[in-house]
């Protein structure tokens, strides 16, 4: 992935068996159980990176999206050197079982839009 390409639509891992430094600081890292029961509460943490990001004035995550499905779930905002690009939403899935897709799109100020999904299994 060259740099002038970041700004060009959202950034996924070309690999993701075998994630890039690049990759490692900027994927979303979606936290939450691997299976939930419909209709009950159930907490998802949205870090941004396996090694953490930057949050300095000059280079930073700005914010986070949180979908389920194709739905809107949230959006966090980040203000730089104060805080970290990481949090936690209480949600609920009221489907009728089988597997929700949860995804994270979050934007760095420096290198653009980049998006992860976990999937989770969903019990009635």
């Amino acid at each position: 992935m060259t740099e002038k390409g970041f700004f060009n639509g959202i950034n996924r891992p070309l690999e993701p068996s075998n994630l890039t430094e690049m990759e490692m600081k900027h994927l979303p890292v979606i936290e939450t159980p691997d299976t939930i029961t419909a209709g009950e509460p159930f907490d998802v943490t949205i870090s941004v990176g396996n090694i953490p990001h930057v949050m300095e004035v000059a280079h930073h995550i700005q914010w986070v999206d949180l979908y389920l499905g194709e739905n809107f779930i949230t959006k966090v905002l980040f203000t730089p050197v104060f805080t970290r690009a990481r949090a936690t939403i209480t949600i609920v899935e009221n489907g009728d079982g089988g597997t929700a897709i949860l995804r994270a799109v979050e934007r760095c100020n420096v290198h653009g839009i980049w998006e992860n999904t976990k999937d989770i299994a969903v019990k009635k």
